[in-house]
């Protein structure tokens, strides 16, 4: 018996592969199906099935694709409804794959389909839990997703998750071990732990939401409290989940087209493309194409592109750094992107010597920043990280405006004062300093100093340090 957690920082995302006596299972796969295929010709395995927990939000899995390379059956939990050839199994269904058996647990509440898989081992013996959204690591998965499609309210969704844990997973063996679809930093839950994995008796001791003593009415104050809107491009997903899509592999040959610095320009004066410079930010900070922005590919690129970028049938162009191109287009079409047009070739180097203009953001460090600080209304100084890490810990008198937000915070901006953006170590303030230089804003500077620095220079007034009960 083989069991891979394949994760995948960027999206926060554990795909697994599981192997027994030449056939497999992959659980909750990624768009981009090589991994998978790979791993199953080195072991000279068939994948036998592809099961899913529930019709994902926050990527588009490889269900489809990988199916239709293996001749795998999809596998969805009860009540799903896909557009497309796939097994809708029965609670309690069993599913064998090798030595192994899977049994299918239908547990509502983060959506009605979402199910988790059992696995027993060749002796009969309950092994591990792949629990998708249902439980993660300290949290449980986030019941508003689903509203509009399940027809019913926040408060019903997360009666009928407590109903899951409490009847399916809780009864469990303390020994399973948990394998979650998520980890920290995924918007799907708002306390996941950084740990990817750990046994279910560890969770019930430890994870708020699983308490044994929990009414109802606890848990759903608790599990609907301090949730934020969920990123805009979330109800794509779960439509191209749901109802199909391209092949990853034509999504790539399309946007695989390199332009010359002429070739670049014309296009983007002729289309409503957006340019987005994938390198460093502080590579970018010194010279940029104007109006593009900055997504660093090194940080967590796709979830930022879908948080911030509406509709992911948006046009783009890219800059990246040579050798990338097809990286940042896999990372694209992960979550839905699947319209660039192609990419600058020689990158941001060729547009230089093309004599191109350019733009620029000026930087400073923290000793500069405390400098300005005392000569300054604070309230110039914006933090542009989340409202809990805000909230935590942040510079006394300054002003937060979460990336998430900047379109519902714009307004807070006067285009004849100077700014000055910092986050946690410059990756987000750079994103943020030039989306409003894409729309006009001037007089901004960026930060390259994270919070962490500030505060260790001891130049600045530190707020109370308040441990948050949500990362969201």
């Amino acid at each position: 018996m083989q069991i891979e957690q394949i994760y995948t920082g960027c999206l926060a995302q554990g795909a697994y592969y599981i192997e027994s006596e030449g056939e497999a299972v992959v659980i909750d796969p990624l768009r981009d199906i090589d991994n998978y295929l790979a791993k199953a010709k080195r072991n000279n395995a068939k994948i036998k099935y592809v099961f899913e927990t529930h019709f994902h939000a926050d990527f588009v899995s490889g269900h489809m694709d990988l199916a239709n390379a293996t001749g795998a059956t999809i596998v969805f939990g009860p009540t799903a409804a896909p557009n497309f050839n796939a097994k809708v199994a029965l609670d309690g269904e069993r599913f064998k794959v090798g030595k192994l058996i899977f049994e299918l647990l239908h547990t509502p509440g983060h959506t009605l389909e979402s199910c988790c898989y059992l696995m027993y081992d060749e002796l009969g013996i309950p092994r591990a839990l792949f629990s998708g959204d249902t439980i993660f690591i300290g949290d449980v998965g986030r019941p508003d997703l689903a509203q509009k499609a399940a027809n019913q309210t926040l408060e019903e969704l997360a009666g009928l998750l407590f109903d899951s844990i409490r009847t399916k997973i809780l009864p469990l063996s303390d020994e399973i071990v948990v394998y979650p679809a998520h980890g920290a930093g995924s918007a799907c839950g708002k306390k996941l732990s950084a740990e990817t994995i750990d046994t279910l008796g560890h969770q019930k001791a430890t994870n708020y939401a699983m308490r044994a003593d929990m009414s109802k009415f606890e848990f759903v104050k608790e599990v609907t409290q301090g949730l934020i809107s969920p990123p805009g491009y979330f109800p794509y997903n779960v439509q191209m989940n749901k109802q199909g899509y391209e092949s990853i592999h034509t999504i790539i040959e399309r946007g695989y087209k390199a332009f010359s610095a002429n070739a670049f320009e014309a296009a983007s004066d002729e289309t409503e493309a957006i340019i987005i410079d994938t390198r460093k930010s502080i590579d970018f900070g010194k010279a940029f194409i104007p109006n593009s922005i900055n997504i660093g590919i090194d940080g967590s690129f796709a979830v930022w592109v879908g948080a911030l970028i509406k509709n992911v049938s948006q046009p783009i162009l890219l800059v990246t750094e040579e050798g990338r191109e097809v990286e940042v287009i896999t990372r694209l079409a992960r979550v839905g992107f699947d319209h660039t047009l192609g990419y600058l070739k020689g990158g941001f180097e060729a547009w230089k010597q093309a004599k191109k203009e350019f733009d620029f953001i000026q930087s400073i460090d923290a000793n500069q920043l405390a400098e300005i600080f005392r000569q300054i209304d604070p309230q110039q100084i914006i933090d542009v990280r989340k409202k809990s890490e805000f909230d935590t810990e942040h510079i006394l008198g300054v002003t937060n405006s979460p990336l998430d937000f900047i379109d519902e915070n714009k307004q807070i901006f006067d285009p004849n004062k100077t700014y000055y953006m910092h986050c946690a170590g410059g990756y987000r303030s750079m994103i943020f300093t030039s989306i409003l230089r894409a729309r006009g804003y001037q007089n901004l500077i960026n930060c390259n100093a994270g919070f962490n620095e500030l505060k260790a220079s001891g130049k600045f007034a530190i707020s109370e340090f308040s441990q948050q009960n949500t990362q969201l």
